[in-house]
């Protein structure tokens, strides 16, 4: 009999030991929800209706949050931001570096000694001075 103007759908069927890897790769890390549903075309309730069935850790009842994506996000705007410090520290130091250069050079040609290593006096306080 020929169907008229009903699209069927193809219904697939995973063996056990297929469902069974894609949450083994879940567990590990290795890819998350959304990357297994875009990988092998499956919907995001048939994988978490697999990880409540054979996940080891995850089991029905539980929320599962899937914050692998927010993670490397926040570790890769971490990296940025090292980059970021170290580069400042860099041209910091090449500020300390070209200031001591010339206190050097004030020193050496000028004979001003710009870093003074010796205490300044301390004032004897408040004396009477005489007026006249």
């Amino acid at each position: 009999m020929i169907n008229q103007g009903k699209k069927l759908r193809k219904r697939r069927v995973f063996s056990e030991e297929f469902k069974k890897a894609r949450v083994k790769e879940y567990e590990k890390g290795e890819l998350s929800v959304l990357e297994i549903s875009r990988l092998y075309g499956i919907s995001f309730q048939a994988i978490y209706s697999w990880i409540y069935k054979y996940s080891i850790y995850n089991k029905k009842g539980l929320i599962i949050v899937d914050i692998k994506t927010s993670s490397t996000q926040k570790i890769k705007e971490l990296k940025d931001q090292v980059k970021e410090l170290e580069r400042v520290v860099g041209q910091k130091q090449l500020n300390i570096d070209y200031l001591e250069k010339m206190m050097e050079i004030a020193k050496d040609e000028l004979n001003i000694d710009i870093k003074k290593n010796f205490d300044p006096q301390q004032s004897t306080g408040s004396l009477k001075t005489d007026k006249k």
